[in-house]
């Protein structure tokens, strides 16, 4: 397994409040400005949708990559953090 960036232990480590998407490990600045257009601009947007699909990490990673376009690297990192932050905070 690979080991993960610095933005996702940081995100991780820490309640998640009002954070913007792009603080997700693999949704940088291109991939921000499509979310924020599909209507998701929080974090926590993007975990009710994991939550919705049941933590389900393969799912998740299905509908994020159709939604805003990320590549498979990205859309894995993604549902890892959510998982992750499920993990440690639920």
């Amino acid at each position: 397994m690979s080991t993960t960036s610095q933005k996702h232990r940081d995100f991780v480590r820490e309640p998640m409040g009002e954070k913007a998407v792009t603080t997700l490990s693999g949704i940088g600045s291109t991939l921000g400005v499509n979310l924020n257009r599909q209507g998701f601009d929080k974090a926590n947007m993007l975990l009710g949708q994991f939550l919705l699909l049941k933590k389900d990490s393969e799912l998740f990673a299905e509908w994020f990559k159709d939604i805003s376009g990320a590549n498979g690297r990205q859309a894995t990192a993604c549902a890892l953090c959510l998982k992750e932050w499920c993990d440690a905070f639920l």
